[in-house]
């Protein structure tokens, strides 16, 4: 291990070596086009800082020094034109640059990472790479497009670790996602570190493959993946178990040559935010010209060829290390893609795009005449005028994209999502799956191609899965574990008349007005309509009982008529007994208003007609009774009541006590009167289409008059049942009280605990037993003497009885 730590600490990346490349090829570029800085050659210097913040200050200040002395801040002898930096990769890095450039307002384009929260200390940056946040916010927007609620966090250890942590944790929560781990990797230091480091993360890397999330997500600067891959690869078991990593924008996959036989399967199907990058016509040409001997100020080529290759230029070192002789032959293209690639990397199209940016800027200063006489005169270029010209720029590079900053000197770019496809030869094959636009309307940022994305071999090519529990299915909801986080939960069935029709509901929702929860309890069914129907069998048979004693009525009616002559009829008062009559067979009619789909005008007439027309039958029956009664107190010696016995008493009855519920009626229909309804929740799965009474009170005291004059007829028909009479009708007529008054109290509760049609059928039968109770305790015994017993209806048999009843 420790020849290991040897090699990591002290050996170049070879992958790195195509950003300078990716510059010398701009600057070629550049310097070749007659349109950009005619009569200017542009030139650069390249110096390795080592990853170390000393190296770091050190190349910093020698590029502000002469050319050959170290002294900051004093420029004496032959310098070369300083007009910017183009540097580094690392947070670390660039905001060490930056503390010295931004003294003398030098441009700095930075192509790695960079602290949002210095970078208003530092108005002469530039970042060629979008905000963190965005990324950030990409990747929740990918953990949601594919429901992965339960992840890995995995973050360099350092400040930049802590502020991705600080950023996306607070992220994750607001977007219901949680982390089932937060492990750190070492920062790239000395030897001595990573081995202790390495040594102590061992036994916590070695769980990962017990944790249930299959999806890690991962912060690290470049030179924090080879150090994870070298603990993976210390890892017993690591490559039995897939995961799908995404990692951010700063990684490449780069690697040390001591890689070269590391099997990369635990990153197939790894999935990158990667800087939005093209491929600038001829750089591949450029590279097939790339060799040891191509330019004589490239003190890296010999380091990079080494190592790519893994062979020697130098035949002194070549049996010292066992590798063979370069030719300086070898082709690129043949090198790995984690150890070099052909195509331009982001990093790299973002130096490329550095360049030409100094070089835009450059020009439109250079071809002010102002500024173009000074320069020419041996004047100095003023850095303040370069930033200004930086700050509102924007050209189109030669790939066909647009670079410009935004006000805070970030570039305004998206984000390609990159689908890492590796090889058991350690090379490997990016595709773009997506794209992350930070233009694009909200919720609408990032599209992907579902169908082109690779995942890691052990998932056969299925969907993975990454939550804390399987998600609950339509008819359950959430239910809270204790002591777990808000991802892990139980599924409980939902509540009675509730429903989620959804995956992972946190609660069960109330079905709207007019529908009702199916079974599984994860769909809304429309409710059906209940009334009483004319067609349904119910219907029918309350249709059939109405008419049936509506004919009958009628039939009695037409009997009466026709013997109206007779003593029987006679007797009884024949006006009274007519009005009784068409007032029943009325009631008995009114009883079909009750039945079918509820409208205004049936909602009106029902209850206001049958309360009228009812009450003209019970005035019939009370002013029948009042004039048997009258009638008997006239036959006594000196009585006064004989000029109250008349036609016109009875008629003044029944007008004035129908007057009074006629009244009430008008009001009832004047201030709350009944109308159409749908009442949606007494059934559970049904409509009830009914017609609401509008005022309760009002139909209350409609049936309350009824039965106040029910009473008073019973009283005085008691009164008089043993009055001395042939055809005296006061025992009939309190019979036919004492049912009306059974119904009456039998209706009441009935009618308040049923409900929709069977409430309807409670009325019918009330109204229909009401009427056929006085059809047929006064008119049954009349009509069995008038059809049957003609002989007893005569004038000698009415004196005959009426005689033994007197002497009796």
């Amino acid at each position: 291990m420790s020849d290991v730590i040897e090699d990591l600490s002290t050996r170049s990346v070879t992958k790195f070596y195509q950003y300078l490349l990716a510059l010398v090829f701009a600057v070629k570029e550049i310097n070749e086009n007659p349109h950009i800085l005619p009569n200017v050659t542009l030139g650069f210097h390249i110096l390795n800082c080592y990853y170390l913040l000393k190296m770091t200050y050190k190349a910093t200040l020698s590029l502000l020094s002469t050319h050959q002395n170290f002294t900051p801040n004093f420029k004496c002898g032959t310098q070369e034109k300083l007009i910017a930096v183009i540097g580094g990769l690392m947070t670390e890095i660039s905001t060490s640059i930056a503390r010295i450039l931004a003294i003398y307002k030098i441009p700095q384009l930075t192509f790695g990472s960079f602290s949002t929260a210095q970078r208003d200390r530092y108005t002469s940056l530039y970042q060629m790479v979008p905000n963190e946040a965005y990324q950030y916010m990409g990747v929740v927007h990918f953990l949601h497009h594919f429901r992965w609620t339960w992840i890995g966090l995995i973050a360099v250890d350092n400040d930049n670790g802590d502020r991705f942590l600080q950023a996306v944790l607070p992220l994750l929560s607001q977007n219901k996602i949680c982390y089932s781990f937060i492990l750190r990797i070492p920062k790239r230091t000395y030897k001595d570190e990573i081995l202790i480091s390495l040594l102590g993360l061992q036994e916590q890397y070695s769980h990962l493959v017990e944790f249930k999330a299959n999806v890690y997500f991962v912060y690290g600067e470049p030179p924090t993946l080879p150090i994870l891959s070298m603990l993976l690869y210390t890892t017993e078991n690591w490559i039995l178990q897939g995961k799908v990593w995404i990692i951010t924008s700063h990684w490449e996959f780069e690697s040390l040559s001591i890689q070269k036989i590391w099997n990369t399967e635990i990153f197939h199907g790894a999935i990158s935010f990667t800087v939005h990058s093209n491929q600038p016509p001829g750089f591949q040409k450029f590279l097939h010209t790339i060799r040891p001997s191509w330019a004589r100020g490239d003190g890296f080529i010999r380091d990079f060829w080494e190592e790519a290759f893994s062979c020697s230029l130098e035949i002194s070192n070549v049996h010292e290390e066992n590798k063979r002789i370069c030719t300086g032959e070898e082709k690129l293209e043949n090198v790995p893609g984690i150890l070099f690639e052909m195509d331009m990397t982001g990093h790299s199209y973002n130096v490329y795009n550095a360049a030409y940016a100094v070089a835009h800027a450059f020009h439109a200063i250079y071809v002010s005449r102002s500024i173009k006489r000074r320069f020419k005169d041996g004047g100095h270029l003023e850095f303040l005028n370069l930033n200004l010209f930086l700050r509102s720029l924007s050209f189109n590079n030669s790939a066909g994209d647009t670079v410009h900053f935004n006000e805070n000197g970030e570039l305004v770019e998206g984000f390609d999502v990159t689908n890492w496809i590796t090889f058991p030869n350690s090379s490997f094959v990016r595709v773009i799956v997506g794209r992350l636009d930070l233009q694009a309307h909200q919720g609408q940022e990032l599209t992907l191609i579902d169908d082109i994305i690779v995942w890691h071999r052990n998932f056969n090519q299925v969907l993975p899965h990454s939550v804390c529990n399987d998600n609950c299915n339509p008819g359950y909801h959430k239910k809270r574990k204790e002591g777990k986080k808000f991802c892990c939960y139980d599924c409980a069935p939902c509540p009675e008349e509730r429903i989620s029709d959804q995956v992972d509901m946190v609660a069960c929702v109330k079905c709207p007005d007019g529908f009702f929860a199916n079974n599984h309890q994860n769909q809304c069914i429309l409710k059906d309509t209940s009334f009483l129907s004319f067609k349904e069998p119910l219907g029918i048979i309350l249709v059939v009982f109405a008419i049936s004693f509506s004919l009958i009525t009628a039939w009695v009616l037409g009997a009466f008529i026709k013997y109206r002559e007779t003593p029987i009829v006679k007797a009884n008062n024949r006006s009274l007994t007519y009005i009784l009559l068409i007032s029943l067979l009325l009631c008995f009619l009114c009883s079909l208003l009750f039945i079918g789909q509820p409208q205004n005008v049936t909602c009106l007439l029902r209850q206001t007609a049958f309360g009228i027309i009812f009450c003209i039958a019970l005035s019939s029956v009370l002013a029948k009774t009042i004039t048997v009664v009258l009638a008997f107190m006239a036959t006594k010696p000196g009585s006064r009541v004989k000029k109250w016995v008349g036609k016109r008493i009875g008629i003044s009855i029944i007008i004035s006590l129908s007057f009074i519920q006629a009244v009430v009626c008008i009001l009832w229909l004047s201030t709350s009167p009944p109308f159409p309804d749908k009442d949606m929740h007494s059934l559970s799965r049904k409509i009830i289409l009914e017609c609401n009474e509008g005022s309760v009170t009002m139909f209350y005291c409609v049936l309350g008059y009824m039965g106040f004059l029910a009473t008073v007829s019973f009283k005085v028909a008691f009164f008089a049942r043993k009055l001395p009479d042939s055809f005296n009708e006061a025992k009939f007529i309190t019979f036919s009280m004492l049912v009306f008054c059974s119904v009456g109290l039998c209706f009441v509760p009935t009618y308040l605990s049923t409900k929709g049609k069977f409430m309807v059928a409670v009325e019918i039968f009330s109204i229909l037993a009401s009427s056929a109770g006085l059809l047929g305790c006064i008119f049954l015994p009349k009509c069995y003497i008038i059809i049957l017993r003609p002989e007893m209806n005569s004038r000698e048999q009415l004196i005959q009885r009426k005689n033994k009843k007197f002497f009796a």
